[in-house]
C-alpha cells in the first residue's frame, strides 16, 4: 500500500470536498517528484525539453496557487488537465 501525505490540506479531522482531494493529491504527487525525486534535474534536459519545461512550470504554479484561499476553478482544472497530459512521463 502506498501513502501520500498532502501537505497543502487542513489536518484530517476537516472536512474536505472530494474534488479539493483529487486536485490537492495529484499536484502532491508532482510536487514530490520535483522535491524528493529530483525528476526534473534526473533527466536529459536537452532531449526532454518539453517535459521539464512543462514540470517545472506546474511546479511553480502549484507553489503560488496552493497559498491561496480563493481559487479559480477554470484555472485549477486547466492545470489538472496539463498535470494528466504528462503523467506517463513522472518518473524517475
Amino acid at each position: 500500500m502506498r501513502i501520500i501525505k498532502i501537505h497543502s490540506l487542513p489536518s484530517s479531522k476537516e472536512w474536505v470536498d472530494r474534488d479539493d482531494i483529487m486536485l490537492h493529491s495529484c499536484f502532491q504527487i508532482l510536487q514530490d517528484y520535483i522535491e524528493k525525486e529530483k525528476g526534473d534535474i534526473h533527466c536529459n534536459y536537452k532531449a526532454h525539453k518539453d517535459f521539464v519545461d512543462e514540470v517545472r512550470f506546474l511546479y511553480k504554479w502549484w507553489k503560488k496557487r496552493k497559498h491561496l484561499k480563493d481559487n479559480e476553478m477554470q484555472e485549477d482544472d486547466a492545470m489538472l488537465i496539463r498535470l494528466m497530459k504528462i503523467r506517463t512521463a513522472l518518473w524517475t
